[in-house]
This record gives C-alpha cells, structure tokens and sequence, in this order.
C-alpha cells in the first residue's frame, strides 16, 4: 500500500511562524513578561450622583471662625416652633458666635402676635426683634379659599390696620412669603400678582410707620428652569421635586422680580429688605442695576452664600459697591456648624470650603471662597445697617456690648 505523503510536515525552518505567532499570543497574555502591556483594570462600578462624595486634596491656609468679627444681627431667622429650651440653646449659640440680636419673622397677625412677641421678650429681651407676618385669611376658614379675607372688599386697609396694631404691640417690621406670587390664588383660580393693587395700602402703611418690608419674592433661578442635565441644582430638584416652579402654571423669576421691583418704586417712603440677596444672587450686575434704581431697596444673604461665594471677585466689588444696602442674614436656626461658613466668606480668603456642614451640599454641587471684606464694610453689614433700618435694633446691640464687652485687642510684638 502506498502511503500519501504528510502534507502536515513542515521542516526546521518552516516551524518558525507558528512558533512566533503563539510566543506573541503567550506574551500578550502574560502581563508578567518584561515590556509586556498590562490588561485593562477593571470599570469602577458606576455610582449615582447622590453617592457622589468628592473630597478636595487642596492644601490652603483654612480659618475655622466660630465668631463674628463684630456684634451681628441675624434678620432671617425662624424660631416659632421651638421650646423654651430651644430659645435658651438657640441665644447660648449666639453668644458664643457674637450674634448680638436675632430677627424673628414669624409673628402671626392678630390675637396670636403677642404671644410670640412675650415667648422670646420674656426669657431673653434684648435679643429679639419680631417682624409680622401677612394675614391673608382674617376670619376666613383656612380650607375654603372663598371665605379668606383677602378676597374682600378692604383688604388692604384691614392688613395695615392689623400692621398698626403689631407695631403698637412692639413689631419690627413686615414680613412676606413667596406665597403672594407663586402659590396664593384669586377667587377665580388665577395667582395673585406681587404687585396686585389690594396690598398698596399695606405698603404705605409701613412707610407712615417706618418698619420695613422684609420680603421673599421668588426661589434660586435653577428652580424656574427644566429639571434636566442642563440644570445645575438637578440633585436638589431630584430629591424635593415640590421646590420646581417650572410650568406654564407659574410665573417665571423675572416676572415676579419686575412686580415687587413696581411696588418698590410705588412706595418710596416705605424701606424694603428683599430677601435671599433680592432672589437673584446668580446676577449681582443686574442687582446692582435695581439698587442703584431704588434707593429704598436693600438686600440680605440669607441662604444665599453658596451663591455668592462661588463668584468671590464679582461679590466682593458688590459687597464693597453696596456696603450700606446689605444686611447679614441666615435662615432657619443655625448651629454653629452652619454659621462658620457664613463668617469665613465674609472675613477670610481661605479658599474652596464647604458652604454647609451637611456632607451632601444642599444648594448645589460646588465649593465657594471668602472675600476678606475690610473691617468697615464688615461692621456695616453686621450690624451697622440693620441698626438703621429696622426699629428697635441699635438698643439692643448697644445693650449686648454693654453686656458682652470685647477682650481688649493683645498687644502688637513687632
């Protein structure tokens, strides 16, 4: 039988290709081997943007001030539901952070004003100023919007009335919601208008009275646009979808912005502190535009320093421009955890710090900076204003440093 030969068989020589492609396919799967290039490491696991914790490795100077530099008064602050207890913790905190007097603006109108009045006046009197608040439902039953007074005829006569009686009670001023413009409606379903007429004779009011309007108008601009990728508070309007004013159903910023700005200009005599740096802290220049339009404007900082901090050259040339239009303000009740980055943006350069002490950051996913603002603006916005413009004020920061003096200043070594 003849055999056929091997067509398989290959020489010495022949053997080298094979050879040579499997040592590559060796190598390339052996990252041990010297020049070889190592496998990808493996993908990070995708994480969703509310486990996002970044933590800076920047090494800058950092100054931790748990005290303001001068007596301060507080004008934003919410205290009605705390106990007694909570008062005196709340007054311990602003000892120890140099707060001077705190403005409560939320005193009910009518029978229920004294009470909160004598709730803080009682326990610590030369510590609170009280602001009260608009009554838009009188005798009206708070479930059917039909029967509130604010559908009736006078009104506005009726709600100066009421500020006149808080006023003689011991009042500092008026305060207002976003309520009017955002949520309160007419008797026909529409929303009522900032600069709805009714309300002319409450604002003349407090100029014949001479308090002030402490008024918060709108929300962050981010809140009137789409929650979508482009929106940079996403994370916010993730998890409290009820803050977003997007929708044919509501006004946008700006309309309601150019209807409190037509009863500032109404209403010259009467003193308005808008609130939440005038609800546009994301553009100082057009603030500055509407300050330098009515002279009767301020603005306070409240809950707005992780706006202003992320834009330190523009917020200090404001700070600097209309240091006698600002007023130091926080919000709710803060710990000292929360007023520390209050007193660091105003008094430092320290750089790139947390604007809250919550880890997540409330209001946005940034860092902000201080504007080291000298000391005669920083005397100004702490106190100096706020003594000018709401009754009542300068007594009590006089009566604080009689009773809180300042450590005499150490002596200078060199």
């Amino acid at each position: 039988m003849r055999l056929q030969p091997n067509t398989h068989a290959r020489t010495p020589g022949s053997l080298w290709p094979s050879a040579l492609a499997l040592g590559i396919c060796l190598m390339a799967g052996n990252s041990s081997l010297p020049g070889a290039e190592p496998a990808p490491p493996e993908r990070p696991r995708r994480i969703y943007l509310d486990e996002f914790r970044p933590t800076s490795v920047l090494k800058t100077p950092e100054h931790i001030l748990t005290r303001a530099k001068y007596p301060c008064v507080n004008v934003h602050t919410h205290p009605a539901t705390l106990t007694p207890q909570e008062i005196d913790e709340m007054v311990k905190v602003m000892d120890e952070a140099n707060i001077a007097v705190s403005v409560s603006l939320d005193g009910p109108a009518g029978p229920k004003f004294a009470g909160h009045l004598h709730q803080l006046h009682d326990r610590h009197p030369d510590r609170f100023v009280v602001f009260v608040r608009m009554d838009y439902i009188g005798r009206g039953d708070p479930r059917q919007p039909q029967t509130w007074d604010v559908h009736q005829p006078g009104f506005g006569l009726r709600m100066a009335d009421q500020l006149t009686e808080a006023v003689r009670q011991g009042a500092s001023g008026l305060k207002l919601l976003k309520d009017l413009g955002l949520y309160l409606k007419d008797a026909d379903g529409k929303l009522l208008k900032p600069d709805d007429p009714r309300f002319d004779p409450v604002w003349q009011r407090a100029g014949e009275l001479k308090v002030p309007v402490l008024w918060h108008c709108g929300d962050p601009l981010s809140f009137f646009n789409p929650i979508d990728e482009k929106n940079e508070r996403w994370e916010e309007l993730y998890r409290h979808p009820e803050w977003s004013f997007h929708g044919e159903q509501f006004p946008s910023l700006q309309e309601l912005i150019d209807a409190r700005n037509r009863v500032i200009a109404r209403h010259p005599d009467t003193t308005f502190i808008c609130a939440h740096m005038g609800d546009l802290p994301e553009d100082l220049l057009l603030l500055g535009k509407y300050l330098d339009q009515y002279p009767n404007m301020n603005v306070e900082i409240a809950a707005r320093v992780a706006e202003l901090g992320r834009q330190p050259y523009t917020a200090r040339r404001f700070f600097l421009k209309y240091a006698d239009r600002i007023l130091f303000g926080t919000d709710g009740i803060p710990p000292m955890t929360e007023l520390i980055p209050h007193f660091r943006f105003l008094e430092t350069w320290d750089e790139y710090f947390p604007y809250e002490d919550n880890p997540f950051p409330p209001q946005g996913l940034w860092n902000i900076y201080g504007i080291g603002l000298p000391d005669d603006v920083l005397k100004k916005v702490y106190h100096e204003n706020a003594e000018r413009i709401i009754p009542g004020v300068r007594k009590k920061v006089q009566a604080y440093q009689a009773a809180h003096p300042e450590p005499p200043a150490a002596p200078d070594k060199n």
